[in-house]
């Protein structure tokens, strides 16, 4: 199954009624929210909670994970079964409901792949059937080994060693069935689809590649200016890292020159917000003063119509690191704004250098709350091997709650598996843990590796998840709970000066192969998003 249905009766209108069975997991749930999330981000199509609409679609835990094709008109299920929990699985259920079948249903793909009808299971040979093109719609795009809706190569198979379905270009044989999100030209179809001009809560980026800079401003102070910069080796922008000749630009405000405290403001053009919350994520390096500073700034409308009320939302300071680096500033605002980069010269004499900015985003979604940085990664993947990891830094979650990550560069001792990373998650002891609701159970554990891709819509980020539940037991033990204090539960650990649960994660967190198939790794630097 897949491509688009012909038939435009069953497409849907926007925004789609849903419901949420009690039957479905807790964090099932939530993993349906957030692949809500995704559409919004990067189409038109938008869900709202059902109020007695005729057509609908229901979210239940049934046998396994599907959907049927297109909107029925009359109300449908969608199945998130046991092991369906994951954002790209529940994406891939969801383009179904919207009118796509598998990639390989089309009438074209014996051009692509190769389906070895032996291999597959006795009644599951239904599943590769393909459809003719009075039935289907490619859109006018080509096969595409990437999407989210392309079975891998071990579906339905006999023996688990034997593929029921190959590339005919063997490099992608790695590369179907991919569970991470949208691939690009998913989301071409998808919007092709539904005539999406825009998408619902992206509003702005910049890599900075040509000389407009995407319609920022340049509001001039006391002499000071941001240069548009052509990156050169040593001084590298973060879209391309030197990799293309002429091109590899950012934005950059010298400060080995002039006098301390002069400024320059670069702004955005006015922005039309529809929804409340904002998240400006933007990479920077400070190689100049140690005095140096970078001043993030929104403009809002006064009251009057015009824009100029001036709100500081962030300082960040030199620390003597020289690399790129992210920062993630959340705010609010409801009515129009403009967002800036004040970038101040701290003392010319001290400085090597100066204040730079490129790939910023600003989407009406929710910022990520820990971020955990991990510098010079190759070296960490030469250095160590299977059973040795790396620990986060301490983070704390809205609620109070203390907790850790331990990454496994070649996975887990225990793990099966080889060439996957593992990671762990762990409660950490901490003074407020009196004051803390035990055990800590209901509670979603959401980790995302970035993809960074400066093209936001086009990101396809690793998000995994699940959700802690309050009766379950350490391994091994009969009688404590995995999510009590964790000066109950765990052990004491210099790392942290703290006490740590026993960890809870994946042993199939990421692939090597994907470090590099996307740009998870860029200048040697991995992002892991942690939220709790």
């Amino acid at each position: 199954e897949r491509n688009a249905l012909r038939n435009s009766s069953y497409r849907w209108k926007f925004p789609i009624p849903y419901i949420l069975a009690d039957s479905l997991d807790l964090n099932a749930k939530g993993v349906i929210l957030q692949a809500f999330d995704m559409f919004r981000l990067k189409s038109c199509v938008d869900f709202k909670p059902y109020e007695g609409e005729r057509t609908y679609l229901k979210f239940e835990k049934l046998d396994g994970c599907w959907s049927h094709v297109g909107d029925l008109q009359s109300g449908q299920t969608v199945s998130i079964g046991e092991r369906c929990d994951y954002k790209a699985i529940v994406e891939h259920e969801l383009l179904h409901a919207l009118g796509f079948y598998h990639e390989q249903s089309r009438t074209d793909r014996d051009d692509y792949v190769q389906i070895w009808w032996d291999e597959i299971i006795e009644g599951f040979a239904y599943a590769f059937d393909k459809h003719n093109d009075s039935f289907l719609d490619d859109l006018n795009t080509p096969y595409d080994y990437e999407s989210v809706l392309h079975y891998g190569p071990y579906s339905f198979n006999i023996n688990s060693s034997v593929p029921s379905i190959t590339t005919k270009i063997p490099e992608f044989n790695e590369i179907i069935g991919q569970r991470l999100d949208f691939s690009r030209i998913d989301l071409l179809r998808l919007n092709r689809m539904y005539n999406c001009t825009s998408s619902l809560t992206f509003l702005d980026q910049c890599s900075f590649e040509y000389i407009n800079i995407c319609g920022m401003v340049q509001i001039t102070q006391d002499g000071a200016t941001w240069d548009h910069t052509l990156g050169k080796p040593g001084d590298e922008d973060h879209t391309l890292v030197g990799s293309c000749a002429d091109r590899g630009y950012f934005m950059r405000l010298d400060t080995k020159t002039g006098h301390a405290g002069q400024s320059a403001l670069l702004e955005s053009r006015i922005l039309y917000p529809r929804r409340k919350e904002k998240c400006l994520q933007f990479f920077y390096r400070l190689n100049g003063s140690p005095q140096d500073k970078l001043v993030i700034w929104v403009r809002k409308d006064d009251g009057t119509g015009n824009v100029r009320r001036m709100e500081k939302l962030h300082t960040i300071t030199a620390d003597g690191e020289h690399h790129w680096k992210l920062a993630s500033i959340p705010f609010s605002v409801e009515n129009k704004f403009r967002y800036g980069f004040q970038g101040i010269r701290g003392e010319p004499a001290t400085s090597a250098g100066g204040i730079a900015i490129d790939d910023t985003t600003l989407t009406e979604t929710n910022c990520p709350t820990n971020v955990w940085h991990i510098r010079n990664f190759t070296a960490l993947l030469n250095s160590t091997s299977k059973g040795d990891y790396i620990m986060s830094p301490v983070f704390n979650s809205s609620e109070g709650y203390a907790f850790a990550l331990q990454l496994y560069p070649h996975g887990r001792n225990s793990s099966p598996y080889t060439n996957y990373m593992g990671i762990t998650f762990h409660l950490c002891s901490s003074p407020n843990d009196g004051l803390l609701e035990w055990p800590a159970g209901h509670r979603q554990v959401i980790l995302s590796v970035l993809d960074q891709e400066p093209d936001v819509i086009h990101r396809m980020s690793l998000s995994l998840s699940f959700t802690t539940n309050p009766k379950q037991l350490v391994h091994g033990s009969n009688d404590t709970l995995q999510w009590d204090k964790p000066s109950i539960t765990g052990s004491f650990s210099s790392s942290c000066n703290c006490y740590m649960s026993p960890g809870v994660g994946w042993n199939t967190f990421l692939t090597h192969r994907e470090l590099h198939w996307k740009k998870f790794l860029k200048n040697d630097s991995l992002f892991i998003f942690a939220d709790f």
